[in-house]
Formats: C-alpha cells, sequence, structure tokens
C-alpha cells in the first residue's frame, strides 16, 4: 500500500524528470506548432490575424453597447480576450493531454509530466504570436506603458503555476472517465461569460453580487496580467488569492497525479 510520502514523491520525481528532459518538450511542442500550420504562407500568424478580427468586431460592437470610448475599451478587451484563449486552450487540451498521445505514452518511456509541459509550450509560442496584438493597439490609441508592467513576469508565472496543477488534474480524470472532457468544455464556456472579459466590474449595476467575481479564480488569473499591462498593479486580494489557489491546487494534484498516474496506460 502506497504511503502519503511514496504518492507525493512519485509526482515530484516525474516532474523533475520532465524538467531535466526539457529540450524533449520543447522540440515537442515547436513541433505540434509547425505540424499544424505546415504548408501555410503565414504559419501561426493565422492565429493572430483570426484574433485581430475577433477583437476589431467585438470591440466595435460592445463598446457601442456598453457606451465606453473605444481607446479604453479596446485594449481591456484584446488583453482579456487573448489571455482567455491562452488559459481556456490550455486546459481543455491538458484534458485530452494523454489521450492525444495515446501511442507515445504506451511506446515510449518518457514522465508523464512532459506531455504538460508539451502543450503548455506551444500554447505560450501561440500566445506569443497573439501578444503582438497589445503593442499594435497601444499604438493606435497611444496608450503608454507604465513601471507596473514590470509585474507581467511574476504574474505569468502565477498563472503558469496554477494552469499546470488544473491541466494535471483534469488530464488524470479525463483519461479515466472521457466524459469529463465535454464537461470541462461546457465549464469553461460558462465561466467566460461570468469572468470580466468583454464587459468589466464597472459596468456591473451596483446591486451586482461582486462576492461570486471574487471567488472567481479566471478573474484573478487574467487581473495579474491585465492591470500591468494596462498601467496598474493587480489588487494585493488577487495576489494572494492566486497564490493561495495554487498552493491548495498544488496539494491536490501531488496526491491525484501522484496516486493515479501510474494506472494512465491501462486507462488508455
Amino acid at each position: 500500500m502506497k504511503t502519503g510520502y511514496s504518492i507525493l514523491s512519485g509526482t515530484v520525481l516525474d516532474i523533475r524528470e520532465a524538467f531535466n528532459k526539457y529540450h524533449l518538450f520543447i522540440s515537442l511542442g515547436w513541433q505540434d506548432v509547425a505540424t499544424r500550420y505546415r504548408r501555410s504562407r503565414v504559419g501561426a500568424f493565422w492565429l493572430t490575424i483570426n484574433m485581430s478580427i475577433l477583437i476589431a468586431v467585438l470591440g466595435f460592437v460592445f463598446g457601442s453597447l456598453f457606451a465606453v470610448p473605444l481607446d479604453e475599451f479596446l485594449p481591456y478587451l484584446a488583453i482579456g480576450l487573448i489571455l482567455w484563449g491562452f488559459i481556456s486552450t490550455s486546459i481543455i487540451e491538458g484534458c485530452t493531454s494523454f489521450v492525444d498521445v495515446k501511442d507515445m505514452v504506451l511506446q515510449v518511456n518518457v514522465p508523464f509530466s512532459i506531455h504538460l509541459f508539451r502543450i503548455v509550450w506551444r500554447n505560450v509560442i501561440i500566445l506569443a504570436h497573439n501578444l503582438l496584438i497589445i503593442p499594435i493597439i497601444f499604438l493606435i490609441f497611444e496608450k503608454p506603458l507604465t513601471m507596473d508592467i514590470l509585474f507581467l513576469l511574476p504574474g505569468f508565472i502565477i498563472l503558469l503555476v496554477n494552469l499546470l496543477w488544473m491541466m494535471m488534474i483534469l488530464s488524470v480524470f479525463c483519461t479515466r472517465f472521457r466524459d469529463m472532457v465535454q464537461i470541462i468544455q461546457n465549464f469553461m464556456q460558462v465561466m467566460f461569460y461570468l469572468t470580466p472579459i468583454i464587459w468589466s466590474i464597472d459596468m456591473l449595476p451596483e446591486r451586482a453580487n461582486i462576492a461570486l467575481l471574487e471567488l472567481n479564480p479566471f478573474y484573478h488569473l487574467i487581473t495579474l496580467l491585465r492591470s500591468p499591462l494596462l498601467g496598474e498593479l493587480p489588487a494585493a486580494f488577487s495576489i494572494y488569492f492566486s497564490l493561495i489557489f495554487a498552493l491548495i491546487g498544488w496539494i491536490v494534484a501531488l496526491v491525484v497525479f501522484g496516486r493515479y498516474h501510474r494506472k494512465l496506460p491501462y486507462w488508455l
């Protein structure tokens, strides 16, 4: 019977081995992006073009509906949509991280965490392409950057740390119960509308229940990066909430992944 220590140490060892083989998941991530856009003249920039069109359309439509100045609303919307795309895609792809590479899991002896890091890395590459939209919008509307942008890096690290534990837990349960993938996809769709992405807190009526918003982890994770880009530090509550969320999440992830990750090949 496994002890609590052996369960945790098994997960830590798997993650450590994956980091030691960082060249593998980096190469696989690049290959995923290159394969997806092979024979395309603009490559992954198709995503950037599509995202630009989406931002422009939603910006003009909802900016008019909400009667918000475009120079304020469009940067806010663009950052929110780009970050949400990164978060939701990473989580949903994390659900099928082992199912999608079934043959590799069964035939190649590599740490299971590599498949999760591979997904994160390829989505970071796509995120980098989409982030090129932000400076263009800032130049168009002459929005200056402040020293608060220095918080962007620690905020992004906190975001990655939270994404990884969520992906780790979901990858196990979605491999065992395949129907969960559809549930997670629907859940993320609902959370898109419940998270301030195309709307902001200032637009809410005074009677709105702000407490429910403060319990939304995606709101705080997006705030960690959107606020520095918009020239202000994230609220202290968002920082503390995200750190505590990461701590609790990783404790659960270490236990779940440590107990069940060796059963993944049998579930495939």
